[in-house]
């Protein structure tokens, strides 16, 4: 026989049950109902639930078939009209049992007598449940040191899995290794994995750690918890599916295995919500391995016996290993698992079926959902929220601070900055000597331009034109010769001034300093004077503007007395 998808709604006075049976005949339904049991049959589907309520058959049920969708609808009748069905999204829970047995210590229910008895006991015990229970010294035996698992009660797992080992957790060989040992090997290799490079970069350059804080994940976004759980939780199809292939069974806890779970589960929790938050809320091929090794439960088969234990753990994980190390990731994580535990059992049960899907879709990482997180799927599901109030309490009242976690965090910051306010004086004494030396530097400049002015002016006054042939000398466009100038001189004039044309042309290109060009200017200024012939009265110049190169003709006296 097959188990159908199913989901259940009510209201004041109905329980709505929805049974996707496609590809049936709608001639063989079959239905009975007894109280709290209800059955259905419709071959090859078969359906036998333990309602939290009793219903009754009193002609006013209804049912209907749609075909094309293949969804029987059965509405039926409470026996009570305005009772509430609690825990009716806690479908593992109500589902009977299909008659497997596991192994010691799971017992699985057989009979709705015994799931009320298993659930009264559960009731007792949640009443006498006192966080603050007296501790006495850890002793170890023999017959513990091979125990770990859900409520610390597997052993010979990973015997068989010797090639997956060092894949999933830290620990070498967990069948031989007491908690003790395991938990001084953890803070051994914490120890030496904690970086305080990495934790200092994050500390003062914190831009995205800024970003992730201000991040809120979906529990955040939930009603408010005083509401029904159906109305703030809604499961969708794959975790209601999740939920039908779990078996309904029972478990026997004492007083320590059932703290040990609990203080399990909340750093279970703590790991997934800072992954949750760290990814912004999308999982990725890193997800698997960043819960597990924050998670001294998943990575080291850690048994803790009090609250403060499993923060410091938690703590030392993150500044330790992930990408963001950085306290106030911590204390957001804290946050947001005393968020998770207020919103109730629903909540909690989505975390987990999330936690269930990432380790389902990596291998060999699967191996964490047989040991853990499948049982604690089946066992929330049973468990008073109160008692998970009262835990989530205590985690909002629990102090963490950075001396706890005994990784010199205190003295590692306070030697970051004083470091950091050196060299922070250092700079500003450098700034200051670089101002002060370019303030010297510009004032002998300037008093060296203005004594190297005053020299070339006492120069140009002693040696008149000489003044071209010590100041470099820069291109400047020729000048057009008057027209009268050329009609007044001889032919060995025009000539020169053709020259001379051509002379000022090769400045433009003639690179400054160049040996060449002074020797050019000077014998063209020599074959100037030789071929110098008559012209008019008067002096005639051929004169450029003031500026350096100065080309100058000047025709001689004793050819104008000729």
């Amino acid at each position: 026989m097959l188990t159908p998808a199913f989901d259940l709604s009510q209201n004041p006075d109905y329980l709505t049950l929805n049974i996707r049976v496609p590809y049936t005949r709608t001639s063989e339904f079959d239905l009975d109902i007894d109280g709290s049991d209800f059955k259905f049959y419709a071959k090859p589907y078969f359906l036998r639930l333990s309602l939290p309520g009793r219903i009754v058959e009193d002609g006013r049920e209804k049912a209907k078939f749609d075909i094309d969708k293949g969804l029987f609808t059965v509405q039926l009748p409470k026996e009570t009209s305005g009772e509430h069905f609690e825990g009716l999204q806690m479908l593992t829970s109500l589902l009977a049992p299909n008659g497997s047995r596991s192994a010691k210590p799971f017992v699985e229910v057989l009979s709705s007598e015994c799931s009320e008895s298993a659930e009264k006991d559960d009731e007792d015990e949640e009443e006498e449940m006192n966080w603050h229970f007296e501790q006495e010294v850890y002793k170890e035996s023999s017959e513990e040191k091979q125990k770990y698992g859900f409520g610390n009660q597997r052993t010979g797992v990973f015997a068989r899995l010797q090639e997956e080992l060092s894949h999933v957790i830290d620990v070498k060989n967990p069948e031989d290794t007491t908690a003790a040992e395991r938990r001084q090997r953890r803070l051994q290799e914490e120890a030496c994995a904690f970086s305080p490079d990495h934790y200092l970069a994050d500390l003062f350059e914190d831009e995205e750690i800024k970003m992730l804080l201000k991040y809120k994940p979906w529990w955040e976004k939930l009603t408010p918890s005083k509401l029904e759980e159906e109305t703030s939780i809604s499961f969708t199809d794959d975790e209601k599916q999740q939920l039908r292939k779990f078996n309904n069974r029972s478990y026997l806890l004492d007083k320590t295995a059932c703290c040990q779970v609990w203080l399990s589960l909340v750093d279970i929790l703590l790991a997934y919500s800072y992954e949750v938050r760290s990814t912004e809320g999308e999982h990725n091929v890193e997800s698997p391995w960043t819960i597990r090794k924050l998670s001294g439960t998943l990575c080291w088969l850690e048994m803790y016996s009090c609250i403060p234990e499993v923060l410091v753990s938690f703590g030392r994980r993150v500044l330790c290993y992930p990408l963001h190390r950085h306290f106030a990731m911590i204390s957001a994580a804290l946050s947001d698992t005393a968020r998770i535990l207020m919103q109730g059992k629903a909540c909690v049960l989505r975390c987990l079926l999330h936690l269930h899907k990432v380790f389902s879709e990596n291998d060999p990482a699967y191996i964490l959902n047989d040991l853990y997180i499948t049982d604690y799927c089946i066992w929330i599901q049973r468990v008073k929220s109160k008692k998970m109030t009262a835990l989530a309490t205590m985690l909002l009242n629990a102090s963490l601070q950075k001396k706890d976690l005994e990784l010199e965090l205190v003295e590692l910051e306070e030697a970051a900055a004083m470091v950091i306010e050196e060299e922070e004086d250092t700079q500003g004494v450098l700034e200051s000597a670089l101002i002060a030396h370019d303030d010297t530097r510009s004032c002998s400049s300037d008093s060296e331009d203005a004594e190297a002015k005053g020299k070339g002016c006492n120069k140009s006054n002693q040696g008149g034109g000489d003044s071209s042939k010590d100041s470099p000398v820069q291109p400047q466009p020729s000048a057009p010769i008057p027209k009268d100038l050329t009609s007044t001189v001889s032919k060995g004039s025009k000539q020169l001034i053709q020259e001379l044309q051509e002379m000022v042309l090769e400045e433009r290109t003639v690179p400054q300093g160049s040996s060449y060009r002074a020797e050019r200017s000077g014998l063209s200024l020599n074959k100037a004077e030789e071929e110098t012939e008559e012209t008019t009265s008067g002096t005639t110049f051929l004169e450029i503007s003031p500026r350096r190169n100065q080309l100058l003709v000047v025709q001689k006296q004793k050819h104008l007395d000729e």
